[in-house]
């Protein structure tokens, strides 16, 4: 079974990758790894605003 990592750029955007590849460019290490299904299980509960950072900073939201 593969596992895999939970990654996260700088707009707060999330994904999942490959544990055993390096992060694209633009993506760091969230901390989370596991199952496919873990990861995007852990995503659901965390990404709860999908909108870019820069697009809720110009709303002055969060």
């Amino acid at each position: 079974m593969e596992t895999f990592k939970v990654v996260i750029n700088d707009e707060d955007q999330y994904s999942i990758w490959p544990a055993h590849r390096e992060n694209p460019s633009g993506w760091r290490d969230e901390g989370v790894r596991g199952t496919r299904e873990e990861c995007l299980e852990h995503i659901d509960r965390v990404w709860t605003d999908m909108r870019p950072r820069s697009v809720r900073e110009r709303l002055g939201v969060g």
